[in-house]
């Protein structure tokens, strides 16, 4: 739910900046870039902290090195977030993190049929889930498509 929360106050309160006067957030899509920045920068940090040995299990048994994969996913959350934020790059990184959803989807779909536990509670229901992954890939979507 957290990044859900981001998503939300980060475009609203950027949007909200726009409508007080800065330029650069002048309208909903430099709001909605702001918000998906702050939602992969959350979850992107995840990967590094507390949260890391939970991410590793929620790796589906098939793939190989889930240290690394989490890693890597990491760090393309990361500068998939500071690339949103550059009108030059935003269009290309949300392409670019709308596909990395849709590769890391599966993560999710094995952590909640293996009913796994994401920093001591279970995961998000697989139903849940997937409604909020439709969210986040249109959002992404909508910058990627609309810019």
């Amino acid at each position: 739910m957290a990044p859900l929360i981001a998503l939300l106050a980060g475009t609203a309160t950027a949007r909200i900046a726009g409508l007080l006067g800065v330029d650069a957030l002048d309208g909903w899509h430099p709001a909605l870039r702001v918000g998906l920045a702050l939602m992969f920068l959350l979850t992107g940090v995840a990967h590094f902290t507390s949260r890391r040995a939970d991410l590793i299990a929620m790796v589906p048994p098939a793939l190989p090195r889930p240290g690394l994969l989490v890693t890597l996913t990491g760090v393309l959350e990361l500068v998939g977030a500071l690339a949103l934020l550059v009108p030059a790059t935003a269009r290309g990184a949300a392409a670019g993190v709308a596909l990395l959803m849709l590769a890391m989807f599966p993560a999710n779909v094995s952590a909640a049929r293996r009913r796994l536990t994401l920093g001591g509670r279970p995961v998000t229901p697989l139903t849940a889930r997937t409604v909020l992954q439709v969210v986040f890939v249109a959002a992404a979507l909508a910058i990627a498509l609309g810019g």
